[in-house]
């Protein structure tokens, strides 16, 4: 059982809601981490997503809206599991958008309603059952999929359980894996967008 079936990762991320940010900034339990480049590739993500073509864009899993509020078009939403995060999504939108909770797996939309599905750091939680029914959901939706998550990198294990504690100093289990920009873009049959040291990228096909 991983990310999506599992209620004790929903708590989990429902409670992490207030310090999401704090992973992406360096910031709090973060703040001294070794992680050389970091900041530097954390721009280049928000750089990525900022220059894709506007489209209507659905971006699943949207957490806390980091990267939400770089996409453009005519129609950008965010959907996420977590009331808390959706809260602090739909306040970065503004009126520019929309944060909704809902069930990536099970998308509460009609076919083609967008151009675009975007999601980061959510398929890389999902096991191979979860995996084939997020991709058939996205691409029920929309003709486009594009994908943000973690590199593998030197000493990493590719896939794994991990026990993370948050600022009130619960642990939590969350499942994990970390992939290569080429195994992203295989997975989903598309191409790579962005291969660094923390993040990977890639795009899938118009259908």
């Amino acid at each position: 059982m991983a990310f999506a079936a599992d209620p004790a990762t929903h708590a989990y991320y429902e409670r992490r809601a207030a310090e999401y940010d704090d992973w992406w900034n360096g910031t709090g339990l973060f703040a001294q981490r070794e992680r050389p480049g970091w900041a530097g590739e954390v721009e280049a993500v928000e750089c990525l997503v900022r220059e894709l073509a506007p489209a209507r864009t659905l971006d699943v899993a949207c957490g806390t809206g980091f990267l939400t509020r770089h996409l453009r078009g005519p129609l950008v939403v965010g959907i996420d599991q977590s009331a808390a995060m959706v809260a602090t999504a739909q306040g970065r939108l503004g009126a520019g958008g929309v944060a909704l909770v809902a069930d990536a797996l099970a998308l509460p939309f009609a076919g083609g309603a967008f151009d675009r599905v975007f999601t980061a750091h959510f398929y890389g939680h999902l096991d191979p059952s979860e995996r084939a029914a997020f991709l058939r959901e996205a691409r029920r939706v929309a003709g486009e999929l594009v994908v943000v998550d973690s590199a593998l990198r030197d000493g990493v294990a590719p896939e794994q359980w991990q026990e993370r504690t948050l600022n009130d100093g619960s642990k939590h289990r969350v499942f994990k894996r970390y992939l290569t920009a080429a195994g992203l873009a295989a997975e989903i049959g598309g191409e790579p967008l962005l291969d660094g040291t923390w993040f990977v990228a890639a795009r899938g096909p118009v259908f």
